[in-house]
């Protein structure tokens, strides 16, 4: 079975038992979170697809770990006028692993 869903403005792909990084949730590690905003969920040829959510559909994970993504370079730089900007991001994010997915 599988689910489409959508946090932090971003859709995933998800079946039982993967691993997501998704954006930081406020959540510490070993705790069950549930995402109900589910938009797809099917197996096989079963699919039922929400409009724009399923009422009767969560999926629930385990936090395994909260951390940041590699740094990403910002620099910005008009030619000729001596301006030069050099700034580093680092996006922080929550590994999910999906425990389980509620269709009710």
């Amino acid at each position: 079975m599988f689910a489409v869903l959508n946090t932090g403005g971003k859709q995933y792909k998800v079946s039982q038992g993967d691993l997501i990084n998704i954006e930081k949730l406020e959540s510490d590690v070993g705790d069950k979170v549930t995402l109900s905003q589910v938009l797809m969920v099917g197996e096989g040829e079963n699919v039922e697809v929400g409009s724009p959510y399923i009422s009767n559909c969560e999926v629930t994970g385990e936090v395994v770990e909260q951390g940041k993504s590699a740094k990403v370079i910002v620099f910005k730089k008009r030619r000729r006028k001596n301006y030069r900007r050099k700034n580093g991001h680092r996006q922080r994010f929550t590994q999910l692993k999906i425990t389980e997915i509620i269709k009710k």
